[in-house]
């Protein structure tokens, strides 16, 4: 019900930074817990990041943990990724996902951007 556009990706030097953002519809936004998915080629769809609807509380993976910064602007109905540091193996499409804060963890739901790429040249 909800729809989700990313945008801010494109090509950059390693050890630079890229900021994303994932614009979404509607007047519920506060309501999903939001998440940062990214997929390479030939691999798996990977957990970068996510965040509580209220924004008080963020999740990472471990290969980014300390060089990416997951935000969110209830009142822009948008969520961030700040990434710094990036590397090669950071290379991707990168998705963003509406989905809900189950405990202390971020469970994906069905609503899903687009997709922008991020190249991170050596």
């Amino acid at each position: 019900q909800v729809q989700l556009v990313e945008s801010g990706g494109g090509l950059v030097q390693a050890g630079g930074s890229l900021r994303l953002s994932c614009a979404a519809s509607g007047r519920t936004f506060s309501n999903y817990a939001m998440g940062w998915f990214r997929q390479a080629p030939g691999k798996e769809r990977e957990f970068v990041a996510a965040i509580r609807g209220s924004g008080d509380s963020t999740v990472y993976g471990n290969s980014v943990k300390g060089r990416f910064t997951i935000s969110r602007d209830n009142n822009k109905n948008t969520v961030y990724l700040q990434m710094n540091s990036l590397k090669p193996e950071d290379t991707a499409v990168y998705y963003c996902n509406a989905g809900a804060w189950r405990g202390r963890a971020y469970s994906g739901g069905d609503y899903w951007g687009q997709g922008t790429q991020v190249t991170v040249s050596s």
